[in-house]
């Protein structure tokens, strides 16, 4: 999640595909169609015919556009299990880009192993131990050293930030396979067996979905039974919103983007890289079809012409269950499979910027955009593009068959609707909690969760993940909701909630957050790139330097480009402000947190 979401830098024209010359009324809806742009390869650069060979093959009939070009290289880091260089040389060639267009896009994304000539091949194994805040509450790092110990060296074991798992810390990966509640002896167990494929999940499928009701909001629309207008209507009347984070109300996008010349697009934003948060993932385990019918639906009222999903690299299980079921409603005639896309994220947190997702959907390092223009004017390959999260659209075909006053009658303390509360730490029964907008954080816990768990005692919690800021117990009574903590210095965000208890020191709470936004920083702007870093080493100091972590995050917040920047300081000034308390206790113990 990403507070605002609302920055934007247009490329130069030349850079985008679909960017119309003045008086273009082109209806393509690909980039570079017919377009391929010849780079002549650096003298002692030869392309090994091998390689290419085998990029050939594995490319096959897929398209040669520069906007494919992150699935191409997952494709060879699949086969392959690392990125070479003569691999990349290779596809470079093929995709008639130049080297270095391709190589700045591999080396960006985290999930991509680049092998350079002379270094050995890493092993064809990787192990993944999530490092994210909750993990490390329940042993993460400890976990990751043993495995590390255990497997030996014909197995990577490497940290890995929140995999949206946080119920089931720790959590592990087996290649694409997770472990929930991983223990050294179980994912011993799984590489021994090469049980490495993802778990896919029980789910309502296509027939089932149908023979509740399911699409036949969708057929009403299509057949002029319904129009644009009513729909509007009904969740504006609902004041349903981003769920995301940014909270921006969704009627109000559908109308801006109806007023924008055509032909429109639209993007959903299914990379919930905000530790703490997996609610998407929660629903789309259970019922995808209503997250697809609500996208459908969304893209019929703005008339987008094609929707490109974006879906974090780490639900593997998901992007088998959304092809499989795409490819479904393909042959079932509900869609044109050319005009929706699953796009594959690669371990960016960045990209859940709107505007670094588009970056990424075009096949480039995802660099959050200047706005304005806003994506609604000036969005994916130029032209208007509608975005929501994925949660938002799933709401829509439920509020419209059940009515916006069902909808806006769940709130609680003066809040109306609904929200999902993806909750973890220190409580009972953690999970994704369906509850009415503005409970507070001790009805959650003791109405949702059964209450805390066992010995623990409620000190502290993340009301809106990692970026949302830390809040104490004492202000447990907060109605959770768009705009009710902003006068404490946190937002509700996603609506992740992580608990802390009375043995969770506040200060490496922090430090755990801030090290995440170091890493995640896309590197475009210095406030945020030299920014976090600095925090970082100031901050694993026995004793923090108050003055100048402030006037920091100061000049982060005022300077950055994106939310990242701007809101990565909200944890150490929650603690600054709120637990000065734990601060002193690092201070007399003479402690240096480390990595």
């Amino acid at each position: 999640m990403f507070p605002g979401d609302t920055v934007a830098r247009p490329l130069p024209k030349g850079e985008r595909g679909m960017a119309p010359e003045a008086g273009d009324e082109r209806r393509t809806i690909h980039p570079g169609s017919g377009r391929r742009h010849a780079a002549p390869h650096p003298k002692g650069r030869a392309v090994d015919p091998r390689a290419l060979e085998e990029v050939r093959s594995l490319l096959g009939a897929r398209p040669r556009r520069r906007d494919v070009l992150i699935e191409h290289l997952h494709l060879i880091q699949d086969r392959y299990y690392r990125l070479s260089a003569a691999h990349l040389a290779a596809l470079a060639e093929e995709m008639q880009l130049s080297l270095a267009e391709v190589y700045e896009v591999a080396s960006f994304y985290a999930h991509f192993d680049i092998v350079r000539e002379g270094e050995p091949d890493p092993p064809a194994l990787t192990v993944r131990v999530c490092d994210s805040v909750t993990c490390s509450l329940f042993g993460g790092e400890t976990l990751r050293e043993e495995l590390a110990d255990r497997l030996g060296p014909g197995v990577r074991v490497v940290r890995a930030p929140c995999v949206g798992r946080c119920a089931e810390a720790p959590v592990a990966f087996v290649g694409q396979r997770h472990v929930n509640h991983a223990t050294a002896a179980e994912v011993s167990r799984l590489v021994v067996e090469e049980q490495t494929d993802p778990i896919l999940p029980s789910y309502l499928g296509y027939e089932g979905y149908v023979a509740e009701g399911g699409y036949r909001l969708l057929n009403d629309c299509r057949q002029g039974h319904r129009t644009a207008d009513e729909l509007i209507a009904t969740i504006e009347a609902a004041d349903l919103r981003g769920l995301g984070g940014a909270g921006f109300r969704s009627a109000q996008k559908w109308r801006l983007l109806r007023q924008q010349p055509a032909p429109r697009l639209m993007a959903v934003n299914g990379d919930e890289g905000e530790p703490g948060t997996f609610k998407d993932r929660h629903y789309l385990e259970r019922d995808p079809h209503r997250f697809l019918e609500g996208m459908l639906i969304a893209a019929w009222v703005v008339e987008a012409e094609a929707i490109y999903i974006y879906l974090r690299d780490e639900y593997p299980h998901l992007r088998a269950v959304l092809e499989r079921e795409l490819e479904l409603l393909g042959e079932r005639g509900v869609i044109d499979p050319e005009r929706v896309q699953l796009r594959r994220g690669a371990g960016a947190y960045i990209c859940g910027e709107e505007s670094a997702m588009l970056e990424s959907i075009e096949g480039k390092r995802g660099l959050p955009r200047h706005k304005p223009p806003f994506p609604a004017q000036v969005g994916l390959f130029g032209r208007p593009t509608l975005i929501h999260n994925v949660e938002t659209v799933y709401w829509v075909r439920t509020i419209v068959e059940r009515g916006p006053d069902w909808f806006k009658g769940q709130g609680r303390n003066g809040r109306a609707g609904l929200r999902s509360f993806s909750v973890s730490g220190r409580v009972r029964e953690p999970g994704v909690k369906l509850a009415p907008a503005g409970i507070t954080v001790r009805q959650l816990i003791d109405e949702y969760c059964g209450g805390m768990a066992d010995g623990e005692t409620f000190k502290a919690y993340l009301p809106g993940g990692a970026s949302g800021g830390i809040l104490p117990a004492d202000l447990g009574d907060i109605p959770l909701d768009f705009g009710t903590l902003e006068p404490h210095g946190c937002f509700i965000g996603s609506a992740a909630i992580v608990v802390f208890s009375d043995r969770d020191n506040m200060r490496d709470v922090a430090v755990n957050l801030l090290r995440f936004f170091e890493d995640e920083s896309c590197g475009q702007c210095t406030p945020c790139r030299c920014g976090t870093e600095k925090a970082v080493k100031l901050m694993e100091q026995p004793r923090w330097d108050v003055p100048l972590l402030t006037e920091l995050s100061a000049a982060m917040r005022d300077a950055s480009i994106c939310g990242l920047g701007q809101a990565a300081p909200n944890p150490l000034l929650s603690v600054i402000r709120h637990f000065p308390r734990d601060l002193l206790e690092a201070h007399h113990k003479g402690t240096k947190t480390q990595r």
